[in-house]
């Protein structure tokens, strides 16, 4: 599968070292050069230094050839306007979002894409473990 997933910050980074150990072709776009350091030695995918909400680097990662587009940047309208471009001008069959503010994900309603909201995760499981 060629998975390209945008920012490579914690979550990011976490996530291409897991997909390239396990064999899949990745790449990681990220503005910022140095977030590039957070992948492991032994990450065989590639990075470009870019920024995804312009179309000369989404041409540089072969956007078009991506099978799920994992967008993680820490910034939740940007992250909007990529899962946009990825779903409905590239239509790629898979585009995942995490959300950082749960309360944007009514953005997200006339798209085809998958959200997941770190904080949502953990407020279900600390009150199923609180309240039971």
């Amino acid at each position: 599968m060629y998975i390209v997933v945008i920012g490579c910050g914690r979550s990011g980074s976490y996530l291409a070292n897991q997909l390239s150990k396990a064999g899949e072709d990745v790449v990681v776009i990220d503005k910022k050069f140095g977030s590039f350091d957070r992948l492991s030695a032994e990450f065989t995918g590639f990075t470009i230094n870019g920024d995804a909400t312009e179309i000369e680097t989404l041409k540089s990662a072969k956007f078009d050839k991506a099978d799920v587009v994992v967008i993680t940047t820490d910034n939740d309208n940007v992250n909007a306007m990529i899962a946009q471009i990825a779903s409905e001008l590239y239509q790629i069959p898979k585009v995942m979002v995490r959300l950082l503010d749960p309360e944007k994900e009514v953005i997200y309603r006339n798209l085809d894409v998958i959200t997941m909201s770190p904080t949502n995760l953990l407020v279900d499981k600390f009150t199923r473990e609180i309240i039971g």
